[in-house]
């Protein structure tokens, strides 16, 4: 049954209890929903169905979630999907590998249903939020046009996840503003918990994307973009 909520998710599990329980619960509330066991099998799956959330086990067999994960942020197709991990892994370096190959957000089992609905939710009430926006921004030989979440250095595109996207674009409003790192996660993350050095993984990743000059380090405070 079609509702308002039909947004196309894919769940990535071993276990095969997780995959029923999620697939049931997110069907219940109208989303379109497939699943794969592997990380493999959702590269290949994610290829043709292009969900706009993956929902991604870490510990896997073939292919763990963070390896899959920085595989699918690869493709252009991918870019603009948002990837939650769920993982019964609590360490430190888990949570940072997650967040350091394009992670939305991290979750730890035991999962619950209703919370995670609720999560999702609020993704996609962001999203739309965001698409009612259009605006371009131009600076130098760079061009960033939120409308389509596309980015440009002189001819050339240039293709950034979707987080690397949203921090790049929010500094860029924000020309030769100081920006915190603590206004940075606020902004880009929400209320998610993410460590602050993400922040900075994913301001490495974009500096070697588009290049040194745009965006400058303010050393124990933050960062500034400048237009020119």
């Amino acid at each position: 049954m079609q509702t308002r909520k039909s947004h196309k998710i894919l769940v990535v599990d071993d276990e095969q209890d997780v995959l029923e329980m999620l697939k049931y619960n997110f069907e219940k509330e109208g989303y379109e929903v497939r699943t794969a066991t592997n990380g493999l099998e959702a590269i290949q799956i994610a290829k043709t169905y292009v969900p706009e959330l993956i929902l991604m086990d870490i510990m896997m067999p073939k292919m763990d979630g963070v390896e899959a994960s920085q595989r699918l942020r690869e493709m252009p197709e991918i870019a603009n999907t948002y990837i939650i991990f769920l993982t019964a892994r609590v360490e430190e370096y888990s949570e940072v590998a997650a967040f350091s190959v394009g992670a939305d957000d991290y979750i730890t089992k035991p999962i619950k249903p209703r919370a995670l609905l609720s999560r999702v939710e609020a993704f996609f009430r962001r999203e739309q939020k965001r698409n009612k926006q259009d605006t371009r921004i131009e600076a130098g030989d760079l061009v960033i046009d939120k409308n389509s979440y596309s980015v440009f250095k002189g001819e050339n595109p240039i293709n950034l996840p979707k987080k690397e996207f949203e921090l790049l674009y929010y500094l860029a409003t924000n020309p030769d503003k100081v920006l915190t790192r603590e206004d940075l996660l606020q902004h880009i993350w929400g209320d998610i918990y993410v460590l602050s050095r993400t922040v900075d993984v994913h301001i490495r990743k974009v500096r070697e994307k588009i290049g040194e000059g745009y965006i400058q380090t303010i050393k124990g405070v933050g960062y500034k973009f400048k237009l020119d």
